[in-house]
This record gives C-alpha cells, structure tokens and sequence, in this order.
C-alpha cells in the first residue's frame, strides 16, 4: 500500500501541472505577417498543433480544431497550428483560406519550433500548454476532442 501512494505521489511529481515543462520560448511566424511567441499568452491555454497539408489525419481533425477554437477562444483559448518545414509554404495558405482556419497558422520554414517543442516530426503533434506556460499535454495522432475539451473547460474555469 504505501508503495502505491509513493507511486502516485511520484506521478504527480512528475506529471503534475506545475511540474509539467516549460513551454519553450519560440517564436511563430504567422502566415499574415505578425509573429507571436507563447509569453504573450501568459494566463490562458494555448493549444499548438504541429500538422501538414498532406497528412490525412490532420486535415481530419482540422474541423474539430475549428469548432473547439470558436467555442473556447471567447473564454480565452489560443491555438496555434504549426505547418511542417517540409511543407510547402503556398499549400499552407492554399489550405487555411480553402478550410477557413480562423486560429493562427504558422509557417516553420527552417524547423525551428519543431526543433524546440522537442524535435516533432510525427505529425499530428499536439501540445497543450497550461495558462502557467507548461505543457501539460502531448500528443502524437488525432486529439480525444472530448477529453481536450474537459481539460480545457477545467482550466479555463480555474484559470489553470
């Protein structure tokens, strides 16, 4: 019993929120020019999406990331979708016009914020990063929306 509970303390050590990593400081060059970095959003959620044109799985879930941006950036959610460096620039765009992407797209052109977040090459990759700027959250593949979602609203709620 008492390795149990030093088990989950330990857990909770490691994967507890204000245990989680930091968010690297990186900057996002934005399709429309501006370039946002992940200080600015102290406080609030952020979701970044590492993704790419041609990656069935991410143009699947682009809809979702859609409905969840509109629902949930009112109350204070960011996301941030990260194209691949191998892909190409005017695809991007092409697609973020053609799927309406409302959230920022931004262009990783040298791979330096995959290259931050840890060298992502899988894509989708997604990291949830906390209103205290930690990640508190990594996935490789399709997000579970309904579970993203009740994290969320539970961070939003206590503001982390």
């Amino acid at each position: 019993m008492l390795l149990l509970v030093l088990l989950l303390a330990g857990g909770y050590y490691w994967l507890g929120p204000s245990y989680a990593p930091a968010a690297p400081a990186v900057d996002f060059k934005i399709i429309d020019g501006r370039t946002l970095n992940l200080q600015q959003f102290a406080g609030q959620p952020v979701l970044v999406v590492f993704w790419a044109t041609t990656c069935p799985g991410c143009v699947k879930e682009i809809p979702h990331l859609i409905e969840l941006y509109e629902e949930l950036a009112p109350r204070g959610l960011e996301v941030i979708g990260v194209a691949m460096a191998y892909d190409p620039p005017n695809q991007v765009v092409e697609m973020q016009q053609r799927k309406q992407i409302p959230y920022p797209i931004a262009l990783d052109v040298q791979g330096k914020v995959a290259s931050a977040f840890g060298n992502v090459q899988q894509t989708p990759t997604s990291f949830l990063i906390n209103p205290q700027g930690r990640i508190a959250k990594q996935a490789i593949g399709r997000l579970n929306m309904s579970q993203l979602r009740a994290e969320l609203h539970a961070m939003l709620s206590k503001g982390g």
